[in-house]
């Protein structure tokens, strides 16, 4: 039996993204978790969106803990993980109508970013929405301190890592058919950046 994996900061944060989410997810039944991680957000939020079918998914080396929240969850909406690189992934189009990634884009690099909008582009149905999670760059510019310290942290442990900017994210939703709708303000800095498919 796998041990289940903590994460403190998925426990912290999952309170102030589980209310956006049940605003943002209020009409969808299917969504797509990218880079589940742990599995803690997909277990607290499948736990508290009834109404939703999640799937998770990841990389195979971090399946058996996200399998070990999941089974031992025994929610009847919430499904194992899906084997996912998003640099290799291929998804069957138009299969869900919300797709959900936290603190992913930071970590990937910019090629894996590029094809994880093309991949939520292909998966969302018309008028899907796709919410992110973690820190951006807005005009340029880092929100505080503490994440342009951040910022360099990552880029020294690997350059292709680093927090994006908003701006360059709109232009990839763009080139996949979506449009940025909204962006909450989040704790420790982050941003849920909403976009949905088919806006202008």
């Amino acid at each position: 039996m796998t041990d289940k994996p903590f994460a403190e900061y998925a426990d912290r944060n999952g309170v102030p993204i589980l209310e956006v989410l049940r605003n943002e997810f209020a009409n969808c039944t299917k969504v797509l978790e990218i880079g589940s991680g742990t599995g803690q957000h997909a277990v607290r939020f499948a736990t508290e969106l009834p109404f939703l079918e999640w799937l998770t998914s990841d990389l195979d080396e971090n399946h058996p803990g996200i399998c070990a929240w999941v089974n031992d969850s025994d929610l009847a909406n919430l499904l194992p993980p899906l084997s996912l690189d998003v640099l290799t992934a291929e998804v069957s189009a138009a299969f869900c109508d919300a797709v959900f990634s936290a603190n992913t884009a930071h970590i990937m690099s910019i090629d894996a970013v590029k094809r994880m909008f093309e991949i939520v582009g292909s998966a969302l149905t018309n008028g899907g929405v796709f919410c992110l999670y973690g820190p951006f760059r807005q005009n340029g510019e880092f929100n505080t301190s503490s994440n342009a310290a951040f910022h360099e942290t990552l880029r020294s442990r690997n350059p292709e890592m680093g927090i994006r900017h908003l701006e360059a994210l709109d232009d990839l939703a763009r080139e996949s058919n979506m449009a940025r709708v909204r962006l909450y303000a989040m704790p420790a800095n982050n941003h849920i950046a909403v976009w949905c498919k088919g806006k202008k």
